[in-house]
């Protein structure tokens, strides 16, 4: 009583296709397989940092002063 069988496994995939549908979970299959990838991908370059030529430059003890104002639209 403690597993399930295969029979189980089979009912509740049933359902699910039935109350989900194909669309919806061939959707969800794809949207994950692609963040899996991305995670992949990111992984690959040095410590999950993306390339050192696509990192600006950084200048440390240098402060940048600027003034901050709101973008209104006409």
């Amino acid at each position: 009583m403690g597993s399930f069988s295969i029979w189980h496994w089979l009912i509740v995939l049933v359902i699910v296709l039935l109350v989900f549908g194909t669309k919806k979970l061939r959707n969800i299959g794809s949207d994950l397989g692609g963040a899996v990838k991305g995670f992949k991908d990111g992984m690959k370059t040095e410590g999950g940092a993306p390339p050192a030529e696509d990192q600006p430059a950084q200048h440390v003890g240098h402060t940048i002063d600027v003034k901050a104002e709101d973008k209104v639209k006409s």
